[in-house]
């Protein structure tokens, strides 16, 4: 959602006639007299500035010009990201595609492994993804001499290495990056945040819009009112997306640098976290899950990405006859672990590390595993799923899930992909009403003038102030807009007249 019109007014761009110069209509009852209250809600034109409706467009309006940019990035680029499993193999389909015929085996892992060495020397490989089809090739991540990281892919079936791609140029992984911060570190995470944040104003008021403008729009219909379609379809969308948006920006809010971050010290402090704690690593941590796969476009449950990662025990001098495990063996103890298939391996890095397969279980949160395999003695050294998580990092990878569009499979999917749609079109058809009701050759942005009655409403002030300690990005742009409004637009009858603000010592 984004600006809705007020039902009860003509549009800014259509000339008004004043009161005082309109032809009297005979049968109209006579008005009564204005108290000198009602008086000074209203500004001229006889438009009024006080009530709850006006103050609540208004916000929902200013909310819009954060918003509606926001939003569109992120509802565009997470469309991608949903369909990046057909986009890519459509796309890279030389890469990711491979011929099957009916009882062709798959060639051992570490002979693909020794393939990707061999055509790859001066590179290191960090993990590989198994087949997810009979006709997909296998995935391994590479990380090359100048840093830079390569997907590179092979034929299961005739070990051929049919080439590399880099993960983060192809089109989801750039859908991923912008989705993320915008490729502009902190500083796009922070604008991010600041959109969802104002998103949930924006859905709150928008739906008080539309509620309390439910009779004015079915009547403006009736009467052939322009742009009356445009509105209602707008606020008809709103109303069906803006619980997904709430539900959508609530479970993406763990992703965030300010918001994220704050909360995960909270929880830690309280003896909780939104992340696990693997306790079978916690002993001997080499690194944490995310730093062993650094290029895995959420290759990792989401729980698990600050999960320790254990070590492995080397053999002692005279130990020859301890076995040494291989990619092979990491998959077959994966699979009599009960993981979800395809795993990802994350190969060790030195001596001390360890094969850490992960089960990503990709429609089911709770199905979620990783197992760590010692790399010479073979054993399993920790084991670390879903039933390890913390409550509340349970609660959040649900969240996640529903979030990326996977948690009830396809319905979840096309479920996110309304969503996206409706929010795409709302922010479409909300600057468009501004466009078609803006004031013409006047110094006006055609903002609506209203004034929240916080004074007056002590409930409205403490959801406000909640809003503002819980979401603290949104708590500070508020109070830097309402410094803005209070110490340099009502100081300037100029500023003030092309912000439609209410004047001086009155609330916006």
């Amino acid at each position: 959602m984004s600006v809705v019109d007020d039902p009860s007014r003509p549009p800014l761009s259509e000339p008004h006639t004043p009161t005082a110069l309109a032809e009297p209509d005979p049968t109209a009852a006579t008005t009564p007299p204005r108290s000198p209250k009602q008086a000074r809600s209203e500004r001229p034109g006889g438009r009024p500035t006080s009530g709850l409706f006006r103050a609540f467009w208004r916000w929902h309006f200013y909310a819009a010009a954060v918003v509606v940019p926001v939003m569109f990035v992120l509802a565009t680029t997470g469309l991608i990201y949903l369909f990046r499993f057909q986009i890519e193999p459509f796309v890279h389909s030389d890469l990711m595609r491979v011929d099957h015929t009916q009882g062709q085996l798959i060639q051992p892992y570490e002979t693909q492994l020794e393939q990707v060495t061999t055509a790859y020397p001066d590179a290191t490989i960090v993990s590989m993804t198994e087949p997810d089809s009979p006709d997909t090739s296998t995935r391994f991540s590479l990380e090359t001499a100048t840093g830079q990281s390569l997907d590179v892919f092979v034929d299961p079936y005739n070990v051929k290495v049919l080439g590399a791609l880099d993960p983060d140029s192809t089109i989801s992984g750039t859908a991923v990056r912008v989705h993320a911060d915008l490729m502009a570190g902190r500083v796009g995470d922070t604008i991010m945040e600041l959109g969802a944040c104002w998103a949930i104003v924006m859905a709150i008021t928008g739906y008080y819009l539309y509620f309390k403008g439910l009779r004015a729009r079915r009547r403006q219909r009736t009467t052939g009112t322009p742009h009356a379609k445009l509105r209602t379809t707008h606020a008809r969308v709103g109303a069906v997306i803006g619980g997904g948006i709430l539900l959508l920006v609530v479970s993406g809010l763990p992703w965030t640098g300010i918001w994220g971050e704050q909360v995960q010290k909270l929880a830690t402090t309280n003896g909780t976290s939104l992340w696990g704690e693997d306790p079978g690593a916690l002993s001997n941590p080499t690194s944490t899950l995310d730093e062993s796969l650094p290029h895995s476009h959420h290759a990792i449950p989401w729980a698990q990405e600050k999960s320790g990662v254990p070590s492995s025990t080397p053999p002692a001098a005279n130990a020859d006859q301890q076995s040494t495990a291989n990619v092979d063996t990491a998959v077959e103890l994966a699979d009599r672990a009960g993981l979800s298939h395809p795993f990802t391996i994350a190969l060790p890095a030195d001596e001390a590390g360890v094969y850490s397969v992960i089960g990503y279980a990709f429609n089911d949160p709770a199905r979620e595993k990783t197992i760590h395999v010692d790399q010479f003695g073979g054993q399993v050294v920790s084991t670390y799923g879903y039933d390890q998580y913390s409550l509340l990092a349970k609660v959040v990878s649900q969240g996640i899930a529903v979030h990326e569009g996977r948690r009830f499979s396809t319905l979840n999917m096309w479920l996110t992909t309304t969503f996206c749609l409706g929010i795409i079109s709302s922010c479409i058809t909300g600057p468009l009403m501004w466009w078609r009701r803006r004031p013409r050759g006047a110094s006006q942005i055609g903002a609506p003038r209203g004034r929240m009655p916080i004074k007056a409403n002590p409930l409205l002030a403490a959801v406000i102030i909640a809003l503002g300690i819980i979401l603290p990005v949104f708590g500070a742009s508020l109070l830097l807009v309402l410094l803005v409004d209070h110490l340099v637009i009502r100081r300037s009858q100029r500023l003030t007249t092309i912000t439609g603000s209410t004047g001086a010592g009155q609330s916006t």
